[in-house]
């Protein structure tokens, strides 16, 4: 389970690029679009490129050499890059790499991104493919989940369920806390005065480097934080209405609350220029106090935290509480993931029959958590990993994932939670200690293809990032921010309300 994903605009170079090679392909459409008559065990299986969301040394991880074996596909794989992965892929999909299958993330910004693939003729229907190859697939994935990937209806991606969970939240120092007698936090007001406090008293011991809070330059919007000023996702329901971040009057005071944060010194001066493992590593190596953290990426942080300081400890900050009694927490819903099938595919009807073999009953099992006795066990009905083995051999299953069994795999992800115990405090505490209504599902997640919203959502989303960078760091000012809006709207913005909510009005009933 991995952090969501967000998409950033496509270059106009890179769209224009996109469309000339869509458009250099209109045979390669009509031929691919159709399954050929040919046997499915006609010749050797041909070797396949495949391109994941993310992923481990896959030349040495066990699950690719079983899936080897019980396909009988020989896979070469390569992964997307954890920072802004959007700008590789467009590049990679402009320029008709050869790539059998690629793997994305699932939320709606991902959608739109793939629902403008699929507009422009980039992506295979593989809807005639899974009626002839996809047995397994559509014996997995139940027909509300494949209705919910078409794009004018037809199926261009298989796509995978995600487990509703939260996924992300602030990460503190919670043995500097004690260090100045501090709680935890639970307010953003009471978050700033520990963050002033971490400054000033130095419970770090860093002097002038110290770094209260650390962030991603790409995402200005902090989980937890945002919840707080009630803007948990990036459409959220107001009075009835969904209303976009750039169009909500509380994105103004939560960009008050995050420039004072920069203007005083407690938001990481360099967060503009920081990435994933940028901001990881000052908080491991003892620089900064508080981070935006994924419960999957604990046993990471624990190690090479405790590596440079054995007595540290840390919490998850609860969900903050604001002025107005608002406090949420992004809760997963609709997809984890897309997987599709370039129109620059030079395999599609091999690459649809390995997705479908690896949504075979017993091999998909064995990915997900091996073999009982030997990986895992079970007990009452419930799963557990058998430790070390299972993190060994099945640790990395989840980057194999496109499509699961929707019945099965709730029940053996219970062996995938618990395969570290401080990974499953840290799920625990997010889903299960906090109040349940802190609990905030993306209401676009199972949404239907929108097509305004799809073409300019990227961008869109491109234009608040870095709109909010340049408030915070005061390069540009808040006098503006009427006219921002304005912007927003005559960009696509509201034309997407627009079509959005003519949709939500009738799904809310």
């Amino acid at each position: 389970m991995m952090k969501t994903m967000k998409w950033v605009a496509l270059p106009v170079a890179v769209s224009l690029m996109l469309l000339s090679a869509c458009g250099s392909n209109n045979e390669g459409e009509k031929s691919s679009s159709a399954p050929s008559a040919q046997p499915a065990n006609a010749g050797p299986k041909p070797e396949l490129k495949a391109l994941m969301r993310l992923g481990p040394n896959f030349s040495k991880d066990p699950i690719a050499a079983m899936l080897e074996e019980k396909t009988g596909y020989k896979v070469n794989y390569e992964a997307l890059p954890v920072d802004k992965p959007e700008d590789k892929l467009n590049l990679l999909i402009a320029s008709s790499e050869p790539y059998d299958v690629v793997s994305t993330g699932g939320d709606s910004s991902s959608k739109a991104i793939y629902a403008d693939y699929a507009k422009k003729g980039a992506l295979v229907d593989l809807t005639p493919l899974i009626e002839k190859y996809g047995k397994n697939i559509k014996a997995s994935l139940s027909k509300e989940t494949l209705e919910m990937a078409k794009v004018d209806g037809k199926i261009y991606a298989i796509p995978t369920r995600t487990l509703e969970s939260v996924g992300t939240s602030l990460m503190i120092r919670k043995d500097w806390l004690d260090k100045l007698g501090l709680k935890v936090p639970t307010s953003p007001d009471e978050l700033l005065a520990v963050l002033k406090a971490f400054k000033e008293k130095d419970p770090g011991g860093n002097g002038a480097k110290n770094i209260p809070m650390s962030i991603k330059g790409d995402v200005p919007m902090v989980d937890n934080i945002v919840g707080a000023f009630g803007m948990v996702n990036d459409w959220n329901d107001v009075n009835g209405k969904l209303i976009p971040r750039a169009m909500n009057p509380a994105f103004k005071e939560y960009l008050i609350y995050m420039s004072d944060l920069y203007k005083q010194g407690l938001l990481d001066q360099e967060f503009a220029i920081n990435k994933d493992a940028t901001v990881k590593e000052k908080f491991t190596n003892g620089k900064a106090g508080v981070i935006v953290l994924h419960w999957a990426d604990i046993p990471q942080i624990d190690d090479a935290l405790k590596k440079n300081f054995p007595q540290a400890t840390y919490a998850y900050i609860p969900a903050l509480t604001g002025q107005n009694g608002q406090a949420g927490l992004a809760q997963s819903s609709g997809f984890d993931r897309l997987t599709f099938i370039p129109k620059a595919s030079k395999h599609p009807e091999d690459a649809i029959k390995w997705i479908d073999a690896k949504l075979e009953p017993d091999t998909f099992k064995n990915m997900a958590i091996g073999v009982e006795g030997t990986h895992h066990s079970v007990k009452d009905g419930n799963y557990y990993p058998i430790l070390p083995i299972f993190n060994d051999e099945r640790g990395s299953a989840s980057n194999y994932l496109s499509g699961i069994d929707e019945n099965k795999y709730p029940i053996y992800w219970q062996a995938r939670v618990r395969k570290d115990d401080r990974l499953y405090k840290g799920w625990e505490y997010l889903n299960k200690l906090q109040k349940p209504d802190v609990f905030k599902q993306n209401p676009l997640g199972l949404a239907p293809y929108f097509p305004n919203y799809s073409k300019e959502n990227a961008q869109l989303s491109q234009m608040v990032n870095d709109y909010a960078v340049k408030i915070i760091v005061g390069g540009e000012q808040l006098t503006g921010f009427d006219a921002f809006t304005e912007k927003f709207k005559k960009a696509g913005g509201q034309s997407s309300y627009d079509e959005i909510n003519t949709w939500y009005a009738t799904a809310r009933k």
